[in-house]
Formats: structure tokens, sequence, C-alpha cells
């Protein structure tokens, strides 16, 4: 534990290896830190029931407190989350205070790692340029880049037909061509029959193997009892042949996870599960975006309206001699790119 004075005052830096102590630190939503389901003290708790092994460092200043949510490594640092995370970030007051917090933070890991990955962090809420700074400030050696895309819509207070009339015409045409087909229905609570045929779907299709299937079960769960969960099952007679797994939160609608049957493709019931899933969230929940995670498939610029990026900040120590051969190889890096891109200029 450290003692590190700042403006005449004592911030303590702890480190713990279970989750539990992020229950009241995320509960602080007045002071922006609870944003998204990845904030949530129950997303910690799933996390750590998957195995991961958790570092949890907080710093305090009188009543205000900061963390960031670390898995313990052989002294490489990373991020607690796994892949059904749309993002991670801080979970720190806003200001010059929680600023602080993480500066101090970021001071202590030097003595638990010589390198500190942090990914994928969004920027337009600033996240990706605090950490940037308060790591660059506590003397690691960072750099900052894009690591994955984030497609959106921004609904601005369209009713679902004005949005569909935005939409290409070969999906508004495959719509109307195809809708009858199937039959649709969206449950705002758990079923675990539905549950069921959600997981023979994505099974059965072009997805890949989900990576902690009874973690993302247990989420549905817990967003069925809260009223967040709005989980499609298209149906061709009473096969389901499609399924969507969307949660609504803060007026945002998010889109974790969507499969067909390849052996159904022709039914087309993707483009009619997601468009009445679209009507639903919007016109119903008038949520004011829809976030449909992270990955640049072609299809998802066809629903959404623009992109954002997430960003990797990836910090070494150089005084430790663990990190040498990493800071060789993005200098090396660093500079063939430049190279390149003077050459391209000349």
């Amino acid at each position: 534990m450290t003692n590190p004075k700042r403006h005449d005052r004592v911030i303590t830096v702890s480190y713990h290896d279970t989750v539990n102590v992020l229950h009241d630190l995320c509960h602080q939503a007045d002071d922006g830190v609870v944003s998204s389901p990845f904030e949530r003290a129950e997303w910690f708790d799933l996390l750590g029931e998957t195995g991961l092994k958790p570092m949890i460092v907080i710093a305090k200043e009188d009543d205000h407190s900061a963390a960031l949510a670390l898995t313990a490594g052989t002294g490489h640092l990373t991020p607690m989350r796994n892949w059904y995370n749309f993002t991670w970030r801080e979970l720190a007051p806003l200001g010059d205070l929680g600023d602080r917090l993480l500066l101090e933070i970021a001071r202590g890991l030097k003595a638990h790692g010589h390198r500190v990955t942090l990914e994928p962090i969004a920027d337009e809420n600033g996240s990706a340029t605090r950490l940037a700074k308060a790591f660059k400030a506590a003397g690691w050696i960072i750099a900052s880049e894009p690591c994955d895309l984030n497609h959106i819509l921004y609904v601005r207070g369209r009713s679902f037909a004005q949005y569909w009339a935005e939409r290409p015409g070969k999906m508004r045409t495959t719509l109307k061509r195809k809708a009858k087909k199937v039959r649709v229905e969206v449950l705002d609570t758990f079923d675990a029959a539905a549950w069921a045929n959600y997981e023979a779907i994505y099974a059965a299709s072009w997805k890949p193997e989900e990576d902690e299937p009874a973690m993302l079960r247990e989420f549905a769960r817990a967003e069925g009892n809260a009223g967040r969960l709005r989980l499609g099952l298209a149906y061709e007679g009473e096969t389901a042949v499609a399924a969507q797994c969307w949660t609504v939160e803060n007026d945002c609608a998010y889109i974790h996870k969507l499969a067909h049957l390849e052996s159904r493709k022709q039914l087309s019931a993707g483009t009619t599960l997601t468009a009445a899933l679209f009507e639903r969230v919007i016109d119903q929940d008038q949520v004011e975006l829809v976030d449909f995670g992270t990955g640049d498939q072609a299809y998802k610029a066809d629903w959404m309206g623009e992109t954002r990026h997430r960003y990797r900040i990836d910090c070494l120590d150089p005084r430790q001699p663990k990190a040498w051969p990493a800071l060789a190889k993005r200098l090396v890096r660093q500079t063939t790119a430049r190279l390149a891109k003077r050459e391209a200029q000349s």
C-alpha cells in the first residue's frame, strides 16, 4: 500500500484479489461510473465466476475512490474482461479528482508488472485519452492505437418507419418478401426454453464456439429479472431458426449476440428478426442509441449509421528489463511506419 500526498491530501492505493470490493464503487452512478452493462458490479461477479483471477486496484482520497479492474498476470497486466465486453474502462469520478486517483494507480502498478495493456477502450467519453494521460504522467511509455470498430445508430427522434425508409433498398425488399415466412417473438423476461433455442441455433450457426456460454446465460437471466432483456426468436412453424440477445439500459440498446440456422438461410429470418427488434427498441423502448458492439462486419453498416474506434493502450515501464524487448519491437515498428509514410508522400 502506498500513501503519496497530493494537494495536501493522502491518496491510498490498495490491491485486491476479489471483485467484492467493487460493489460499492460500481454503484456511484452520480460520479459517472456506471454507463453500460460492463461497468456494473454484477458483470464483474460473472467474470470472476469464469475463473479469471482479478487484481482490483483501488485508490482512495477521503471518501472518494477510483479503480481499475485488472486480471493478474506474470508481469503483464490486462483488463478483467472477456469477449462479451463491448468496452472496458476505468471506474473513476469525473474531473481532476478522478485524474489524481488514476495517476496514483498507474504509479503503483510499476511494482506489480512491467507491462499494462488496456483494451478495448472508448474515447467518445474521454476514457482512452484519460487513461493514456495518467500512465504517461506516471512514467510509462505508452502506445495508443485503434484496435477495433464499433457500429452505432443514433436514433435522433425517428420512428422505426422513418429509420427503415432510410435503409438500403435490398434490405427493405428482403423484409417485404420474406417477413411472412417466419413468426417472430420478442421476450423481455428470461425463459429457459427460449434460451435453449438460442443456444441450439448458435451452436448450429456459422458463429465460432462461445467462450463462456454459461456466463451469457446467467447475464441474460439477470437482465430478464431487471426488465432489460430483449430476447428475439424467429420460428418457421415450431422450429426456431434465428435468435438474438439484446439488452436495453440508460436509453441505449445493446446487440450482444445474433445467429441463424445456415440450413434455413433462404428464409432471411435474421433480417426479419433484426427489424423486429429495432422496431421494439425504437418505438416502444424509445432508445436514443443502438450499439452493435465490436467488429467491422460488412452487414453492420447496412443497419447502423456511424462508427467509432475502440483503442488499445499499451504501457511499458522503461526501467524494467523485461519491458525492453517489447519496447525495441515497438520502436522498430514505429520507425518502419514513419519511413513508409514518408516514402508514400514523396
